[in-house]
């Protein structure tokens, strides 16, 4: 229901109820001003795009900090990396209305962030966050559409990461402290990830079976994943050399520190470094991570299909193992020209057999 109605005063009130009985008025000093407002307000309600022009008027900034309030019941890692992201878009859009963001702003801020040379990785986060930030509010009715799309999208950027060879591998291994030495083992011969390195306790390692099973994360909190948290096997070998350091350190935990306490992360990263100077040939940039890369290199090495691959990397699809790691695989020219040779020389073979002449 909609009304225009004219006040003593010369001016006109225009006014209308939303789908929930709630009314909504304006003054105009035209009545075709009023009119159109009134067309546009009902146009949406049937189209059910309707927005309270109250709520109309949340800005990004506001909604960021509704947004956060709700998001903290996630864990403290996840929220951190959520407050990170919502500073830079707080930076760009704070002060604006919700509405006001249009698909341009949003190209505009994207093409700024690669420009001030943040990684391609790092600038799809953002986008992924502000897409995030957009959907919550078109659900919570606060506008009707996200500024955001796969045409706004930056590139994801394509991983190449350096893959260390065997030796280089082993002589990190010797950089190592002893106390650590297990950390190279478990992230290049079982693809552990550091905060899951830190938080293997013995209890999570089968060693009569020669099976890894990531149960939680440093310090001990449970990987938020079922895929996370699939059984990697480990060699014979491994095993023996995972049961020793075990016994020799008696601690809950495989990382411990000098006095037999559960390691952290960043410490273990330190000692990563101080080890990789002492290694020719590893980039300055090599991490910890790193050698989870080379356990992917050595298992597609070895023929490992993608499917096997992605399981013991316990990656929760395919594409991000074949985004990851696709360059690794053997090329697959050499394999289309043998399949494609063998079905000619197959046809030559029939055309000589027939043309044959009969004895």
């Amino acid at each position: 229901m909609a009304s225009i109605t004219r006040h003593s005063n010369g001016r006109w009130r225009a006014r209308y109820y939303d789908d929930q009985g709630k009314q909504h008025a304006r003054h105009f000093e035209r009545k075709g001003e009023a009119q159109r407002w009134v067309d546009e307000q009902t146009a949406k309600l049937v189209a059910s795009a309707h927005i309270s022009p109250r709520t109309a008027r949340t800005t990004v900034d506001e909604w960021c900090t509704t947004w956060l309030a709700g998001y903290r019941g996630n864990r403290a890692s996840t929220v951190r990396q959520a407050e990170t992201h919502i500073v830079r878009i707080r930076a760009a859009f704070g002060p604006m209305q919700l509405s006001a963001v249009r698909p341009s702003h949003v190209r505009t801020w994207t093409s700024q962030l690669a420009a001030e040379g943040l990684a391609e990785s790092y600038v799809y986060a953002l986008h992924a966050r502000l897409s995030q930030l957009y959907a919550d509010a078109v659900h919570d009715d606060l506008v009707a559409k996200s500024p955001c799309s796969r045409r706004t999208s930056p590139g994801a950027g394509k991983q190449r990461p350096y893959v260390a060879t065997t030796e280089q591998v082993w002589a990190l291994h010797a950089a190592m402290p002893a106390h650590l030495r297990a950390a190279i083992l478990l992230g290049a011969f079982a693809g552990l990830r550091v905060a899951e390195v830190c938080g293997l306790r013995v209890g999570d390692v089968d060693f009569m079976r020669g099976i890894v099973t990531p149960a939680v994360q440093y310090p001990a909190v449970p990987l938020k994943t079922e895929t996370s948290r699939n059984a990697v096997p480990i060699a014979p070998t491994m095993a023996l050399e995972l049961a020793a350091h075990a016994g020799e350190w008696s601690a809950e935990t495989f990382m411990v520190n000098e006095c037999g306490k559960q390691l952290g992360p960043w410490a273990l990263e330190r000692a990563f470094r101080t080890a990789r100077a002492r290694v020719p040939g590893l980039p300055a940039g090599f991490r910890y991570h790193d050698c989870r890369h080379y356990f992917a290199s050595l298992l597609i090495a070895s023929g490992a299909d993608v499917k096997v691959v992605q399981a013991r990397l316990r990656h929760s699809s395919a594409k991000t193992t074949l985004d990851t790691y696709g360059h690794l695989w053997p090329d697959s020219d050499d394999s289309t020209r043998a399949a494609i040779e063998a079905v000619m020389a197959a046809r030559e073979d029939n055309s000589r057999t027939t043309a044959a002449p009969a004895r």
